[in-house]
């Protein structure tokens, strides 16, 4: 195994940056969601058209995310993360400009072509870089520049409020403009001497030229990727209820307001949720040194550990309990977020890691957002949310059963090429 100590030159650096990067890239994204007053007043729009905006950037990323994979796969990471950077931050000052549902609605499609590109492309530089006992922290630590971009959207409010919507997409803009320049200059790809010829499932160096179509072969013809989307389906699935419908959940089950509601269902979750990323990707690597496919088991093991929490919220009529129950799961499910990549770096072509990661993705989003409607579905059906939530558990069960069934599968590869 690699250690610190034979890291690529600029490995962390790579990571540093990309961090900011993964801010704007989620910043960028979600900022619209929180100036609906002032969006409604300067653009005409109904509530469904308001929602309407903001859930086409994620069905036509949801789209592109596998072709945008195998770009990533196909030419050179920096320069593919930086384009995608410099294009979605000139798509962001330029909604500023929008003064019609129409134009709107172009951006937000537009932002998702920009952005679609950045994800699967920064994953996979990082585990070009980092291939040994480094690989799950360097991801996590990445995660957490989302988390926090994330968490930095009530920014767009606050400069709606006092310096006008337009403003806020004139900022982020331009500071994503001018960060995309320094990506431009200072990011690498990984030294060709420190790329792996190859890994579990991998591809010899003289293979030849990669399209889409062996792309889509190679990958669906493995069992272990199939185990790899069903089960991050399954977790979109789970997320989707969680996420979607836990501050509706929490409202009502204990008959609070909204924004209290909204603030334990979130806040204390997001810490846990921080600390599980790095924390899972730091217990990865060091079990890695001993254990080779401890990023499938800590994943696995985590999802164990979060499926009893799930079900104390689902059942618990204390407050307290039900958010230990929420930290619990935010703890030990983000295991997963820190060791994705890392997994499928072990099981698939490695020319073909960007592209097996846009699948994931795109199944992912397309789960979670049938799961919410869903959700929808089912209450109007008079099938309560604590319901929902206990399946939910049982299919945190189920996805780490999918891993658990990964690793053996990984260790057959493993034998069979041996």
């Amino acid at each position: 195994m690699f250690k610190s100590a034979d890291l690529p030159r600029h490995a962390w650096l790579t990571v540093i940056l990309l961090w900011f990067a993964g801010a704007l890239y989620f910043l960028d994204r979600v900022v619209v969601t929180t100036m609906h007053n002032s969006l409604i007043s300067a653009i005409p729009m109904t509530d469904a058209q308001y929602g309407l905006q903001i859930s086409i950037f994620f069905w036509v990323y949801c789209v592109l995310s596998p072709v945008a994979g195998y770009v990533s796969d196909r030419f050179r990471r920096s320069r593919v993360i930086a384009g995608s950077l410099l294009a979605w931050s000139v798509i962001t000052l330029l909604t500023g400009y929008a003064r019609s549902f129409e134009g709107l609605m172009t951006m937000r499609v537009l932002l998702a072509f920009g952005e679609a590109c950045y994800y699967s492309a920064a994953v996979a530089l990082i585990c070009d870089y980092h291939r040994g006992s480094t690989r799950s922290l360097a991801n996590g630590l990445h995660v957490t520049g989302l988390m926090i971009g994330g968490a930095g959207a009530g920014i767009g409010g606050w400069l709606a409020d006092t310096k006008g919507w337009s403003f806020t997409f004139y900022a982020l803009g331009a500071i994503g403009i001018v960060y995309s320049l320094m990506i431009f200059l200072f990011l690498k790809d990984a030294p060709k001497e420190h790329e792996e010829a190859r890994e579990a499932g991998g591809a010899k160096p003289d293979q030849p030229e990669t399209s889409f179509a062996d792309a889509f072969r190679s990958l669906f013809s493995s069992g272990a990727f199939w185990l790899a989307f069903c089960f991050w389906g399954l977790l979109g699935i789970i997320m989707g209820l969680v996420v979607g419908w836990m501050p509706t959940y929490i409202m009502e089950r204990f008959h609070l307001t909204q924004g209290t509601a909204g603030f334990v269902s979130t806040g204390y979750s997001s810490v846990a949720s921080f600390i599980g990323v790095l924390g899972g990707g730091a217990l990865s690597d060091a079990w890695s040194r001993r254990n080779r496919y401890a990023r499938i088991l800590v994943p696995a093991i985590g999802l164990c550990i979060a499926a009893p929490g799930v079900f104390l919220v689902a059942s618990s009529k204390v407050l307290f309990l039900s958010i230990a129950g929420l930290c619990l799961y935010a703890l030990t499910r983000s295991f997963t977020d820190s060791n994705l990549m890392p997994i499928l770096c072990m099981i698939v072509d490695p020319r073909y890691r960007a592209t097996a990661y846009g699948y994931l993705d795109m199944l992912s989003f397309l789960m979670s957002g049938l799961a919410i409607f869903l959700g929808g579905v089912l209450r109007d059906a008079h099938v309560g949310l604590s319901t929902m939530l206990s399946f939910s558990a049982l299919s945190v069960i189920g996805c780490a059963a999918l891993l658990f069934a990964l690793a053996v599968k990984a260790r057959r590869l493993e034998a069979k090429d041996a």
